[in-house]
């Protein structure tokens, strides 16, 4: 009233008259209002309910049931026994009584925040069977949302509309008793009953049994609304946190001792949105079938985090910090939606103690390296961006700088096996299929020395063409991939050099997660950085245990599987056949016509490698753009095993369209990368040109000697 007083008196004298009278005025019609407002209330609410229940049964089809509901006082409402039905499904809620009361001050300016909400004996039950559900009108899309989509969205006012659309509906006094929840689908159930949940005073207090007290929860911390800030943490008595039923539906198992979540202060200026806060975690344990073989167990981690919204992107700002054990990392984060989608990633940590990284990282998340010992300093840094409108100029770039990088000892793997003679166990779904010695010790193994250079050439050229000239990775390979990954909308190609692939079948399991990836580039890496063992050796190793075809191993079994050759003697086309099919050993034969000659589809690859080959000198430039393509011909004892062309038509495993796509690569790699094949340190590579050089008349004989055998036949 002083302030009234004080505004009143800053007014001109012969105006103060009028200005009392319009406050007064304006005074005597709110109360007026109030008035007739508060004896019309309970009318009021009458109308306000039974349009709502109208709105539910035309919008949404449910039957909403509610047997009284009245005011308690100036701002609270009181409801009696409300029941929702979804027509023809199962009972969706029942709450016997609610009781919710409505701050006055913040009502009379438009805005609704609650004041006391109290809830006993209550129930939701969430039912799906057969893919129908009790719930599925949640996601039933009206014509607002239509119109919501088409219309441009400011995501930071969207958000900050949401969170404190959210936080007004969390009470001053919340006190729930004996609230039930249940999700049921097809028979697997999971349960949870909040025996008491209460704010008072800022202060949050919350126990869950868990599957009648499988388990027991607690939520404990702070809340305030006005501040917009809050601090909440998830425990569980005697032992972890663990969700159930997930384990089941989603392939998922996740468990913790506890789990802290804090949101710190939310602004909103110039358009952005900040929120600032942190999460931490105690104890995970993580496993998923994509993500990992094995449990991944990791002590602590938190993230304290910056996350700033825009008109259209959303951000974690390169502020945020990432806590494992005595590592910290700076990420970075940026989703844009419009004018088109683009995707930002970085990552980087400043100088690291080297042993203090490999200790960071999850037990179980790289089996190979658990117990090495190293010394030095590390520094890594990551970036990544993606333009959807634009996916051939992506930008990827990853890797470690090192200060007197060492290892000390090789922990639970030697990672110079490959220097040796070892035994390498090739697996076929899972399951081991036979032990191969790789050495001198097994009458299989051929040297480099005795391997035809063209198969040398061609498979370096197909796989790898800078092999003799980088550290491991080729980046715009990764980039590439990354391409055509994001086109196919699937994990389809992985970059992997010659180095990376030798790792996989020396040092991994074959099962296909993200965990093994990681681990396979961090070996890759460890063998190439530290000159663990030679390139000429690595390559030795590669050819004599890749698969080759179906119980093909090593290029000795290959070239006598196909050809009856030793490796030595294969001809140019020859190599390039097979080191067309070292991505896809397995549908080797459906390259061949039922003479044992290759089918046509193949032609374009033998032309392009071919060429590749000649440009950089390991082979003859051939002026039928052939390369060797009409010689080569698979043994006779085989060629009963060939899949007739008709039954090919549908086969996945005729793919013409990845050999083109993998041309297509190539060529893109070849092209903006500076590294160039150096072979000169493997002795006796040398090129055959009476291999590669045949004249058109020599191609129309062999034509008709095809065509000759054919008729024959």
């Amino acid at each position: 009233m002083n302030k009234v007083y004080g505004y009143i008196m800053r007014i001109p004298p012969k105006y103060r008259k009028k200005a009392a009278i319009t406050l007064l005025a304006i005074i005597l019609l709110v109360f007026l209002t109030g008035v007739v407002a508060l004896a019309m209330r309970d009318a009021i609410l009458k109308s306000v309910v039974e349009r709502g229940i109208s709105k539910a049964k035309r919008e949404y089809n449910l039957n909403v049931k509610i047997k009284e509901a009245k005011f308690s006082g100036l701002t609270t409402l009181v409801f009696d026994e409300v029941s929702v039905v979804p027509q023809e499904r199962d009972s969706l809620a029942y709450v016997k009584s609610l009781r919710v009361g409505i701050r006055f001050i913040p009502l009379i300016f438009g805005n609704i925040k609650l004041s006391e909400l109290k809830i006993s004996d209550a129930s939701i039950n969430l039912i799906k069977k057969d893919s129908i559900s009790n719930y599925d009108f949640l996601f039933k899309k009206t014509s607002t949302d239509t119109l919501k989509a088409k219309s441009s969205l400011d995501l930071a006012e969207f958000v900050n509309g949401l969170l404190n659309n959210l936080l007004n509906k969390i009470p001053e006094d919340l006190d729930i008793q004996n609230f039930h929840l249940s999700y049921i689908e097809d028979g697997n159930c999971v349960t949870f009953n909040a025996s008491s949940a209460i704010i008072e005073d800022g202060d949050v207090r919350s126990t869950i049994f868990v599957n009648d007290k499988e388990s027991i929860w607690h939520v404990q911390g702070s809340v305030n609304q006005d501040e917009r800030q809050f601090d909440l943490t998830l425990s569980a008595d005697g032992k972890k946190v663990e969700i159930p039923f997930i384990d089941k539906r989603y392939n998922l198992k996740i468990n913790f001792d506890k789990v802290r979540a804090q949101m710190n202060s939310v602004n909103m200026g110039r358009g952005e949105l900040s929120i600032i806060g942190n999460c931490s975690i105690e104890n995970l344990l993580f496993n998923h079938t994509d993500v990992a073989a094995n449990d991944i167990f990791l002590p602590k981690g938190s993230l304290n985090a910056k996350l700033i919204i825009g008109e259209n992107f959303i951000a974690l700002d390169s502020s945020s910090v990432i806590h494992l054990k005595n590592i910290e990392a700076n990420p970075y984060l940026k989703y844009t939606v419009s004018p088109s989608k683009t995707y930002a990633l970085k990552l980087r940590t400043n100088e690291v103690d080297a042993q203090e990284l490999f200790d960071s990282f999850p037990q179980g998340m790289f089996e190979s390296l658990e117990g090495i010992k190293v010394s030095g300093k590390l520094k890594y840094a990551m970036n990544f961006f993606l333009d959807s409108e634009k996916p051939n100029e992506v930008v990827f770039d990853s890797g470690f700088e090192r200060k007197d990088f060492k290892i000390v000892s090789f922990g639970k793997t030697n990672l110079q096996k490959i220097n040796g003679t070892f035994i390498h166990t090739p697996f076929e779904y899972g399951r081991p299929t036979r032990s191969i010695v790789i050495g001198p010790e097994n009458p299989n193994y051929v040297s480099l020395e005795n391997i035809s250079p063209d198969l040398i050439n061609a498979v370096m050229t197909a796989e790898d063409p800078s092999f003799f000239g980088h550290r491991g990775f080729v980046m715009q390979a990764f980039s590439n991939s990354i391409t055509a990954n994001f086109k196919a909308k699937s994990f389809k190609r992985g970059g992997s050099t010659i180095s990376m692939q030798l790792v996989k079948n020396v040092y991994l399991n074959r099962q296909k997660t993200l965990v093994r990836k990681l681990e396979e580039i961090l070996i890759v890496w460890l063998i190439e950085n530290n000159r663990l063992s030679s390139k000429s050796r690595m390559l030795e190793v590669y050819l004599n245990l890749i698969e080759w075809g179906r119980s093909v191993y090593g290029i000795n079994e290959a070239s006598h599987y196909y050809f009856d050759k030793h490796p030595s003697q294969l001809s140019l086309g020859e190599s390039i056949f097979l080191a067309n099919i070292v991505p896809r050993p397995k549908s080797s034969l459906y390259f061949f016509e039922s003479d044992g000659s290759l089918r046509a589809s193949l032609r374009d690859y033998f032309n392009f490698v071919g060429g590749v080959m000649a440009r950089r000198g390991y082979a003859v430039a051939d002026t039928a753009n052939s390369y060797g393509f009409y010689s080569v011909r698979l043994k006779e004892s085989l060629r009963s095993q060939i899949v007739p062309l008709d039954f090919l038509i549908n086969d996945p495993l005729m793919m013409d369209d990845e050999m083109e796509e993998d041309r297509k690569i190539l060529e893109d790699i070849l092209k903006k990368t500076s590294d160039t094949i150096k072979i000169q340190d493997i002795p006796n590579l040398k090129v055959k040109p009476q291999d590669t050089l045949r004249t058109s008349a020599d191609i129309r004989r062999e034509r008709r000697e095809s065509r000759r055998q054919e008729r024959i036949k």
